[in-house]
């Protein structure tokens, strides 16, 4: 068998591994999947008039559903690899990792079957928080089919940056739960960026926070695409982020493997 086979089937092991551990295990995903949902929720039949009319759209909530469902995507993204960042580190930890070294399989394929589980649930993820917006109101008229493809694309690109990150997060932690804490920043980044409120609307001291992280660009670029609004510069930052990230992580992730007593 070729090296490249080797590690196509290896892989592809590895990928059913993790999503058998998904679907016996779902509380953390689901529990994961909630917080989105929940803000969601929160700030259309709440906060949704108030945070309308503060933005200069008058009383009108169906404006904030569409102003806010894809910043809470790009949340979801985030929030779905937590749950990568405590798998790697339950890997890591209980001995598993050490077991695999001493068989004959292709190394990168057990970090390769983590990703493309979490890139996989983190688009599940996304349809779900997604039809519930739609559910509650969220539409996208304008958007034509290569628009959503672009959306789709981003998305996917986002997940797949972000589960490296995390895959980066979960080979250095000690243990679980210093790994869930570790990628917290995956869920906070996006309350102090442009998914809630215009980066305009925000105190000036506070707005480059906001403006120079990853999430603000996607956020923005994934807004263009589905309700026709400006993009601008963010459609080649957006990107931009997501292939830096994924060469972070991944470097990263694969030092702290290699790294690791064999």
């Amino acid at each position: 068998m070729s090296s490249l086979a080797l590690a196509v089937r290896d892989s592809s092991t590895m990928l059913r591994r993790n999503l058998l551990h998904a679907r016996r295990y779902p509380s953390l995903t689901l529990n994961l999947l909630l917080t989105p949902i929940m803000l969601l929720l929160l700030f259309v039949y709440v906060f949704g008039d108030v945070m309308s009319a503060g933005m200069g759209g008058g009383a009108d909530r169906s404006a904030y559903i569409a102003y806010l469902v894809p910043g809470l995507l790009l949340m979801t993204v985030g929030s779905t690899t937590i749950g990568t960042a405590v798998s790697v580190s339950n890997d890591m930890t209980e001995g598993i990792i050490a077991r695999f070294r001493t068989m004959a399989i292709h190394r990168g394929s057990v970090l390769v079957g983590h990703v493309v589980g979490s890139v996989l649930q983190s688009v599940v993820s996304v349809v779900l928080v997604g039809a519930v917006g739609v559910a509650i109101g969220f539409r996208s008229v304008d958007a034509t089919a290569l628009e959503w493809l672009a959306a789709f694309g981003l998305l996917t690109m986002f997940a797949l940056a972000l589960t490296w990150i995390a895959v980066g997060m979960g080979m250095v932690s000690p243990n679980a739960e210093a790994a869930s804490n570790n990628a917290m920043p995956l869920i906070f980044l996006p309350l102090i960026s442009s998914a809630f409120v215009p980066v305009d609307a925000m105190p000036g001291w506070f707005r480059p926070i906001a403006e120079y992280q990853p999430f603000t660009p996607a956020i923005e670029t994934l807004r263009g695409l589905l309700l026709g609004t400006e993009i601008g510069v963010n459609g080649w930052l957006a990107p931009g982020w997501c292939l830096a990230l994924t060469l972070l992580g991944y470097f990263w992730s694969k030092a702290a493997f290699d790294r690791d007593p064999k």
